[in-house]
């Protein structure tokens, strides 16, 4: 499985995982709905269990990936600052460059 972290995105996610609480956990990828050939995102704080794959990152940041959902494979983490800020994720490989 694959995952890209923008910059943007590596900067914020560095800095709630160096936060102390969060020493042992890894950022996780979900779906929060799926309906046709795309899916919506999430993200959470958590540890990989039994089904997961830990997907190593170019920002030297591990993401969490749940190997029995095919939409997580090629997901990409960005961070916006406009229109409105926060966390944009999308999976470019499935066709899903944005929500609609």
């Amino acid at each position: 499985m694959k995952c890209k972290i923008t910059r943007n995105a590596a900067k914020v996610l560095s800095k709630e995982l160096s936060k102390e609480d969060n020493k042992e956990l890894k950022i996780r990828v979900l779906i929060t709905h799926a309906h046709g050939d795309h899916a919506h995102y999430g993200l959470d704080l958590d540890v990989a269990t039994e089904n997961d794959e830990v997907v190593s990152t170019d920002k030297d940041i591990d993401v969490i990936l749940n190997t029995n959902e095919p939409l997580l494979d090629g997901v990409k983490i960005d961070y916006l600052y406009l229109p409105e800020e926060g966390f944009v994720i999308t999976n470019p490989s499935k066709g899903n460059h944005g929500d609609h």
